[in-house]
């Protein structure tokens, strides 16, 4: 299994502002190019380097020598019945991963992969099924971003623009720490992409030699997917519990730098029967920090094959409302996509699975999903 995908030439969409300014800078070319160049990457969209009407000929020649400059493509995209659109993203060398774009009042959030599957494993999730394939580079997944933007450019309106970013897709972002790290400096970039650190939340598992390494990463929302507040239904859920238990998780979560007035955000995935108890309210009130935690109900969504079934309404709203009384912070997250398999949990690469330059397997993926 390759976790890191080596290609020819590296894509330029992989460098930070300040990488490229050294990269500049050691080649001899004029170092304060870097912003110009950045805003026709990320602020102007474009690629074709012979339009680049204000950077020199020789730093293009460099690029084009040196650099590649294509975006993943989008191959498949599904629209659900609620306005969530699913999109198969595909890699240069034939990977593919799934994003999902969430329509909101006031934003367009897209939950964005960091690996093709995941090591992970949870039981709970159709990406856990996949195994790991291998890490996304920083350009794969800043170009997903990038990529999704001209889609809906072209053929939504020119007016969408996506204004959040979630990693919750496919993958755990901190088993590919420094590739999520770059890709959210990236993002976040005022000369490019300009995206605040609160338009932008990390979602892990509780990868906690990782999460101990968070006081080098950019300010962004913090969400840690809990699930249960009892080791032993959590290690039944999350197989990586079984390493990382509840109270490693939380001496390093308490190391996390939080500016002033954030909460983490703990995911809380409802399972009928399971996790969805009275004494599960009760473990989460000794387990979390009134002023520094916000729970977000997630309410189980199937997938084919899963063991686990959602609980019903009335056991949602009891729970939440317990939470509630007991002065937490405590939302109750609205499934969205589930009729595409883009609600959360559901993300999986199921289109890779048949010949995507087969155009009759190509429909019948496309009816599925339409219906």
């Amino acid at each position: 299994m390759s976790i890191n995908l080596k290609l020819e030439k590296p894509s330029l969409y992989a460098l930070t502002l300040v990488e490229l300014r050294d990269y500049l800078a050691e080649k001899g070319l004029a170092k304060f190019a870097a912003d110009q160049i950045y805003q026709w990457m990320y602020k102007f969209h474009e690629r074709d380097l012979s339009k680049w009407s204000n950077i020199s000929k020789k730093i293009r020649e460099d690029f084009e020598n040196n650099f590649d400059l294509t975006l993943p493509t989008v191959v498949w995209n599904g629209l659900s019945k609620d306005g969530t659109r699913k999109f198969l993203v595909k890699m240069r060398d034939g990977q593919t991963v799934e994003a999902v774009a969430i329509p909101a009042k006031d934003r367009l959030t897209l939950c964005i992969s960091s690996q093709v599957g995941c090591a992970i494993g949870c039981t709970f999730c159709h990406t856990g099924t996949m195994g790991l394939k291998r890490n996304l580079l920083a350009d794969e997944i800043v170009g997903q971003f990038l990529a999704i933007t001209d889609w809906l450019k072209a053929n939504v309106s020119t007016e969408e623009k996506l204004t959040n970013i979630v990693f919750m897709g496919q993958g755990e972002p901190l088993h590919n720490y420094d590739n999520v790290r770059s890709a959210t400096i990236i993002f976040m970039e005022d000369k490019g992409l300009g995206l605040s650190q609160r338009k932008i939340t990390l979602s892990t598992s509780g990868l906690v030699p990782q999460i101990e390494k968070m006081w080098d990463f950019p300010p962004v929302n913090i969400a840690i997917s809990l699930h249960a507040a009892h080791n032993d239904i959590r290690s039944e859920l999350m197989p990586i519990n079984k390493a990382f238990d509840l109270q490693r998780l939380f001496e390093a979560i308490r190391k996390v730098p939080l500016k002033a007035y954030r909460r983490i955000t703990y995911e809380y995935i409802l399972i009928a029967d399971l996790n969805d108890r009275q004494e599960d309210i009760d473990g989460l009130c000794d387990l979390l920090e009134k002023s520094k935690s916000k729970i977000n109900i997630i309410p189980y969504n199937d997938f084919p094959d899963s063991k686990f079934k959602r609980p019903s309404n009335s056991k949602i709203i009891w729970f939440q409302e317990e939470l509630l009384k007991r002065g937490f912070v405590c939302t109750t997250r609205t499934t969205k996509g589930q009729d595409i398999l883009a609600a959360c949990g559901q993300l999986k690469s199921e289109y890779e699975k048949l010949n995507l330059w087969d155009t009759n397997k190509s429909k019948a993926f496309e009816m599925q999903f339409s219906k």
